[in-house]
């Protein structure tokens, strides 16, 4: 069996797999957009108010269950909370650089310092989290009492200062906020360390009054669904790449909520060891309790908008008159680079979705990672891969060279059946057949190979799309980029010339003269379908065809010389 047959299987599995993602994309469910929201998208940027976010509708006792999600405001404070009456405080560390509102201490903005928007604007970072309409995503975290006073998400701290730097030299930065109300003062700190996408956040209660304070503390991440993508599916898989919450606990696993699956009445879950997230491709946030604190999950959609909460409640605590007490969980702001997810919480890696090919995956990758980890380079990590894969598979590819060159031996005994029984193809058959015994020649010997290396193809595929570690990724040369298309479709070229010289080694006795017309179009059809994929995707296949181009041509030469 031919490389062309191996390319017109992965053709037809790679289109099914588009027109079904397209399919999604065009005619799939989608959320009902609010036109006030829509609206709203152009406008200035907006502060956040009482009325944009939900709140815990009734009070906690040690005994009570986790508080419902409503989409009703808070009763007003004590103390004035609009957002417009609140500052901000700027954070930078080496890798973020934040926004907190002084309203409820409101993560508002969120920049990652080392991803470029594109690789030719260095200096346009991406921005993981805003407060604008149209693109509204941010962190919160409040607590709960019992007839005692406690600050939500929406009430006023106090901060030293405006503006806190992690210094040189240092590798911790701790940003204090502070709220008072008869009696009780909570500071909460916000801790973040060098080098880290992870930020520690505690609330410690000092209860002044003559009462026990029992409450307990919420943590929750709050989004609109990201807007359309335009272009096609090869050159934004963002388009396809899972967005939305999702939960992970022990006894259920990772479970991924679509927005458009989601309603005002919360999907939920408890468990120790557990998390919830919101994750896009490459990124993700995420709110990590303490591992052995039984926390209870909840998602769902904010009554009335197009906006979607992921909730996690902390158990209900009490803490005595002239004590402290405290509450403290971890904030995940930042890319999903897979050697250091699990080592935060269990499950957090499987953010890195690569769906079905899971397991090829994620062989592929660490081999990838490890190769890296000596040359340096993706690229050359990509073309080593493959070489170990064509290793790997040297056998398997042998047999089906030789069945190939044999066949093309038999060429002029074929040729002279066909002009012998002219329309008769049921004769031609049997003869062709009685030939192919005689000389022990399978034509259908290049199956399993085929079968092999299609899995290995679209899991790379997977691999280059989701890993976050090869975005943006450069070669050489050309190529600055692995997970965009060739610019200059050098590449796809590459692997046509291949592919075509590899059609002309592997010829089809059988096939008519339409049929070798359309295997020899094959080609061409393959290098513009390519051009269209993640140049690291097609630099694997093209070293791959250039790989068994040498491979056949050397066996072909081997058993033409045995006359």
């Amino acid at each position: 069996m031919s490389n062309t047959r191996m390319f017109l299987l992965l053709g037809l599995f790679a289109m099914g797999f588009l027109i079904y993602n397209q399919w999604q994309i065009d005619y799939g469910p989608q959320p009902v957009a609010n036109p006030a929201e829509n609206a709203a998208t152009d406008q200035p940027e907006a502060p956040v108010s009482a009325a944009d976010l939900p709140d815990a509708a009734s009070l906690p006792t040690e005994s009570d269950v986790p508080p419902a999600m409503q989409s009703a405001a808070p009763a007003a404070p004590a103390a004035p909370a609009a957002e417009s009456a609140a500052g901000r405080v700027r954070i930078t560390t080496d890798v973020l650089d934040l926004e907190l509102s002084l309203a409820g201490g409101t993560l508002v903005q969120a920049d990652l310092l080392d991803f470029a928007v594109a690789p030719d604007i260095p200096d346009s970072k991406v921005r993981l989290m805003s407060d604008r309409p149209g693109a509204f995503y941010v962190a919160q975290t409040g607590l709960l009492a019992d007839n005692s006073p406690a600050p939500n998400h929406t009430q006023l701290f106090s901060a030293a200062s405006d503006r806190f730097m992690l210094a040189d030299g240092a590798d911790e930065l701790v940003v204090p906020l502070t709220w008072y109300e008869n009696g009780v003062t909570v500071r909460r700190e916000y801790v973040l360390t060098r080098g880290l996408y992870t930020i520690q956040v505690r609330d410690f209660i000092e209860n002044n009054t003559s009462e026990r304070w029992i409450g307990r503390a919420y943590r929750q991440l709050q989004r609109e669904p990201l807007p359309e993508f335009e272009g096609s599916t090869f050159t934004n898989p963002q388009r396809f790449s899972f967005t939305g919450p999702a939960i992970f606990t022990p006894e259920d696993k990772y479970q991924k909520f679509d927005f458009e699956d989601l309603s005002p009445q919360p999907e939920q879950a408890t468990s120790s060891n557990g998390w919830m997230a919101m994750v896009q491709h490459y990124f993700l946030s995420a709110w990590v309790p303490p591992a052995d604190e039984e926390t209870t999950f909840q998602v769902a959609q904010i009554t009335g908008q197009l906006r979607f909460v992921a909730r996690a409640f902390s158990p209900v605590i009490a803490v005595e008159p002239g004590s402290t007490g405290g509450f403290e969980a971890t904030l995940v702001l930042g890319p999903k680079l897979q050697d250091r997810l699990d080592d935060i919480a269990e499950g957090l890696a499987l953010t890195v979705d690569y769906g079905v090919f899971t397991p090829f995956s994620k062989i592929l990758f660490w081999l990838l990672e490890k190769i890296y980890g000596v040359v340096g380079n993706w690229g050359w990590a990509i073309v080593l891969l493959t070489v170990l894969v064509k290793a790997a598979f040297y056998k398997l590819t042998e047999a089906q060279y030789k069945s190939m060159a044999k066949l093309r031996k038999l060429q002029p005994r074929i040729q002279s059946l066909k002009e012998r029984y002219g329309d008769d193809k049921q004769q031609f058959n049997l003869k062709m057949m009685e030939i192919y015994k005689t000389e022990k020649v399978n034509p259908l010997g290049g199956c399993l190979p085929v079968l092999i290396q299609i899995p290995v193809f679209i899991a790379l595929y997977w691999v280059l799309v989701e890993s976050v570690e090869l975005r943006q990724a450069p070669f050489m040369l050309w190529i600055n980029d692995l997970s965009s298309p060739d610019p200059y479709f050098i590449l796809p070229i590459i692997n046509g010339a291949a592919m075509f010289m590899t059609t002309k080694l592997s010829p089809n006795p059988a096939a008519d003269p339409i049929q070798q017309r359309i295997m020899l179009s094959m080609p061409i059809i393959f290098s513009v379908m390519f051009a269209f994929f993640q140049a690291g995707l097609v630099l694997y296949w093209a070293v791959n065809a250039v790989l068994s181009l040498a491979q056949q041509w050397v066996i072909t030469k081997r058993i033409d010389a045995q006359g």
